[in-house]
């Protein structure tokens, strides 16, 4: 069998600090850009009540029937 041996040098304490703040910096803008600049919005295509097509189809008369949980 092989036997792979390993060495790491120790690393200072302040350069993993800096290394860890820089880690939540990068997080953080990654996470701001991803999602600032997301291109999906929900809010947008979320219709309530009948629309065009349901008005065009029963007429502007027509009654807006409404389910118990909507009132």
């Amino acid at each position: 069998m092989a036997l792979i041996e390993t060495h790491s040098l120790p690393v200072p304490a302040e350069a993993g600090r800096a290394s860890a703040l820089a880690s939540e910096i990068k997080g953080f803008w990654k996470r701001f850009f991803a999602t600032a600049f997301n291109p999906y919005r929900p809010e947008l295509h979320y219709m309530r009540g009948p629309g065009p097509a349901w008005r065009a189809k029963h007429g502007m008369d027509a009654p807006i029937r409404l389910k118990p949980r909507d009132l």
